[in-house]
């Protein structure tokens, strides 16, 4: 009897055991596997900011920081694409081409987007001989051709690219080439004029004594490198070097002057070949571009000086325009002259009745 005790007893003993080692090694699995999950977790995460920095792009944290302006919807019902050559040593555009040499945090435009496409931070594409621009993988330039092919001396070091601010033709950028889209958003009736891409454009004397030579070098997608520009200032004004504005404000805010090039068209021609070297065809049409625009712009919610719809009429027909002013006093006398004539007719009874007509604004 005490035999069979002792052995249940035993028993007993080790089946508790069994299930506390059980339930330790479950706990302890339990434990590590979230450990090991959340391990890996970090991992993939630095190495997805580690690639989206070596191709060009912005971490979740620095796009938060610094974020850009709305795209422009794909759906809109009116848009126009427009080519224009900036002068960045003209008055307006002086703030993109100072310094020409790095002066301590201030760089100018070309040298910031220079040093960004240097250091991986965004992508560069190549310019095509037309003059319009493929923003897509295939069209990149790798910034060792580029460096190449237009004799930037520089250093390579374990991978790396490496460029004396010396060395950067900054001081020989002096145009660019923007490309804007003006559009309408109906979805919330406004109109903007948002920047697309722009290429530097470097401008080298002949050795000869010759005219200078122009080199597109490459396009950027405006919104790659939007939200670095927002973190650059450039001075507007030469008597306040106070008054400052970002970058990415100076050119959202449309404060650059430019002519315009080219426009989108099925025959893709410039307004250069359309013109046919005729310079005053040539800029007579470009006024009548910028005139297109600003019409457009100021009517769009409608004509606040139309009052009536032989404003309309006019803006149609400027022979009807002449004849309703013609018409319009002789009208007013008639009316006038039955107001008198009725009056008169009623024995002078009753008071002329008054017509009071409400403008429209």
């Amino acid at each position: 009897m005490k035999r069979n005790m002792f052995s249940v007893k035993n028993r007993w003993t080790m089946v508790i055991g069994l299930s506390f080692i059980i339930c330790h090694l479950s706990f302890s699995e339990a434990q590590a596997q979230p450990r090991q999950r959340r391990t890996q977790t970090q991992a993939q995460q630095q190495q997805g900011q580690q690639q989206s920095t070596q191709q060009g792009g912005m971490t979740q944290r620095m796009r938060i920081m610094y974020p850009t302006t709305a795209v422009m919807p794909e759906d809109v019902v009116w848009r126009r694409d427009i080519y224009r050559e900036i002068d960045l040593t003209q008055e307006e555009n002086a703030g993109l081409y100072d310094p020409v040499e790095p002066q301590g945090k201030r760089l100018n435009l070309f040298t910031y987007v220079f040093k960004l496409a240097l250091n991986g931070y965004i992508p560069i594409y190549e310019y095509n001989l037309d003059g319009t621009e493929v923003l897509e993988p295939q069209a990149k330039v790798e910034m060792k051709t580029l460096l190449d092919n237009y004799h930037i001396l520089y250093e390579e070091q374990q991978g790396k690219l490496r460029v004396d601010n010396s060395d950067i033709p900054s001081r020989e950028v002096k145009t660019i080439f923007l490309k804007e889209s003006a559009y309408y958003d109906q979805a919330n009736t406004t109109f903007h004029i948002k920047p697309v891409a722009f290429c530097p454009v470097m401008v080298r004397e002949d050795d000869f004594g010759g005219e200078s030579a122009k080199y597109p070098l490459f396009w950027v997608k405006y919104s790659d490198v939007e939200p670095y520009l927002s973190r650059q200032s450039v001075k507007t004004s030469d008597v306040n070097d106070a008054a400052l504005m970002t970058m990415d404000d100076f050119f959202t805010r449309n404060k650059y002057k430019g002519k315009i090039y080219m426009t989108a068209n099925r025959l893709g021609r410039t307004l250069a070949q359309v013109a046919d070297g005729d310079t005053a065809k040539l800029s007579a049409e470009q006024r009548r571009i910028e005139a297109e625009l600003e019409a457009f712009r100021q009517h769009i919610f409608g004509d606040p000086q139309r009052r009536d719809s032989l404003d309309s009429i006019a803006a149609a027909d400027p022979k009807a325009a002449k004849a309703a002013k013609v018409r319009q006093p002789r009208e007013k006398k008639e009316r006038a002259s039955r107001r008198e004539r009725s009056s008169a007719s009623s024995g002078g009874s009753q008071p002329a009745r008054v017509s009071v007509r409400r403008e429209r604004h």
